[in-house]
């Protein structure tokens, strides 16, 4: 294996857990609402969300879009359009898709 190849997962990795790590031990009360820091982090979540998204749709979309992708994505966005429950609309997403794949 590649040394560059071998430093690069390094070093992804290091700030992959510094940025899931750190934030737990920092103490962000005094942190102002508005700020900078506070949008960063507020923007954080939707952006993995929709990364990881994009990751695991592109390969269903290059075969053209199958069942499964359609149920569950429609289930997660009229769940959370409805409830505005995180949690609620992945269950609802899972068992949507769970329903296509059983379909096909």
């Amino acid at each position: 294996m590649r040394a560059e190849i071998v430093t690069l997962a390094l070093i992804v990795g290091a700030f992959t857990w510094a940025f899931r790590f750190l934030p737990t031990r920092a103490d962000l009360s005094a942190m102002p609402r508005g700020g900078a820091l506070a949008r960063f982090l507020a923007a954080t979540g939707p952006a993995a969300i929709a990364t990881l998204f994009t990751a695991s749709a592109l390969p269903y979309l290059q075969a053209g879009v199958p069942l499964p992708l359609i149920c569950g994505t429609a289930a997660v966005l009229a769940s959370y359009a409805l409830s505005r429950s995180v949690v609620g609309a992945t269950m609802a997403g899972s068992a949507a898709y769970g329903f296509g794949v059983w379909m096909t």
